[in-house]
């Protein structure tokens, strides 16, 4: 079997409302979706959902990468064999995670295609039967947020992330009316996206918010500030979870080293796909770190991926997958027993795709063919 062709689309994804972080606003969700075809006919699907401030790729250089340099050095090669495929793409450029997570993604969906499994059942197999789901709460001012989770929990939601970053007084504001609103039995994790910047803003916020009792405290600091996140794990009593400060195996092995965090954050967008997200959970798993599984707010397609890296190990405890929830329109069919997700048994990543959609939110489109 060998990759004949892959079909590049430059698609924006349109979002019900705004999604506000602490670095961005988003009003709809920039994405690269990858259609890949096989001499045998098995067609795959893979995405890219790239974020200046995270993986240090825009949405048009992604799209370019994978037009001029990625797709052409994959056309011709086994797609079954992952680990020669990041070979090659590693090869012909460094770095670009999220557009080579694309590529990854649709070489598992035509792996598990061709041999008729779910592509769980190519990394380890199911483990978990069914997450959660936590609803995500964009930067509001406290009583929009607090709304917004009082109605969540009304649909049977247990847990939020809620997104802050902003002046670290006004965000233990909005954490403390979430809090009263939903009650002490809701679980609540701050994300807050690297915007307290360093150890003393963070700490001075966790003290604000000693009685809240959340969850856990994601990137408070900046992403490369792994030292920051030793100092703050030394000195509070909270659960301390990174996600911009990971990106692959050169920042686990010094997480792990330095012991920074009880949790990280796995995207398959930040490591290049699912394959490498593998890799990082077993290190963790070998130094007893949880993980999540996050996203950048993907289609079914990047989300369906991000979940079957879940469901497969045992040291996956919580997901964060909520793109497709988000959207007003997207192209594939993942399913979400609200407030949880059970993954189906088809196979590939389990998602047929609307190809009707995908042409309709396209802004442009390029075709790489094998000669």
């Amino acid at each position: 079997m060998k990759i004949t062709q892959i079909e590049i689309y430059a698609i924006h994804l349109p979002l019900i409302e705004p999604f506000i972080i602490s670095y961005d606003r988003y009003d709809t969700m920039p994405s690269i979706i990858v259609k890949m075809t096989t001499d045998t006919g098995v067609i795959g699907y893979g995405e890219s959902v790239p974020d200046d401030h995270v993986t240090g790729e825009s949405w048009e250089s992604t799209y370019a990468v994978l037009k001029h340099q990625l797709a052409p050095a994959v056309i011709g090669q086994n797609p079954m064999e992952f680990e020669k495929i990041h070979e090659v793409m590693n090869k012909v450029i460094r770095d670009v995670p999220a557009a080579k997570a694309a590529i990854d993604i649709a070489c598992f969906d035509i792996a598990g295609k061709t041999l008729q499994v779910p592509v769980y059942q190519l990394i380890g197999g199911r483990f978990h039967k069914k997450f959660p789901i936590t609803h995500v709460l964009s930067i509001g001012s406290p009583e929009k947020m607090a709304n917004e989770a009082a109605e969540h929990v009304e649909m049977g939601y247990r847990s939020f992330k809620m997104k802050v970053g902003t002046e670290v007084m006004k965000d233990v504001e909005r954490i403390k009316a979430v809090r009263e609103r939903v009650g002490a039995d809701i679980a609540i994790r701050v994300d807050v996206n690297q915007g307290w910047v360093n150890a003393s803003t963070t700490l001075r916020g966790l003290r604000a918010m000693r009685d809240l009792d959340i969850d856990w405290l994601e990137q408070p600091v900046k992403a490369d500030d792994i030292d920051a996140m030793v100092e703050i794990k030394s000195k509070a009593d909270v659960s301390l979870m990174i996600d911009e400060g990971l990106h692959g195996v050169k920042e686990m092995r010094e997480i792990i080293a330095k012991r920074a965090a009880d949790k990280v954050n796995i995207k398959l967008m930040k490591c290049g796909g699912i394959y490498p997200a593998m890799k990082l959970a077993v290190m963790a798993e070998m130094a007893g770190i949880e993980c999540q599984v996050g996203s950048m707010v993907e289609s079914s397609v990047g989300s369906a991926a991000g979940f079957h890296v879940a469901f497969s190990k045992k040291n996956m405890t919580s997901v964060e997958l909520t793109g497709p929830l988000k959207f007003s329109k997207d192209i594939g069919d993942l399913h979400y027993e609200v407030p949880f997700i059970e993954l189906n048994e088809k196979p590939g990543l389990g998602v047929t795709v609307d190809e009707a959609i995908l042409e309709e939110l396209c802004k442009f489109k390029d075709v790489v063919k094998e000669g």
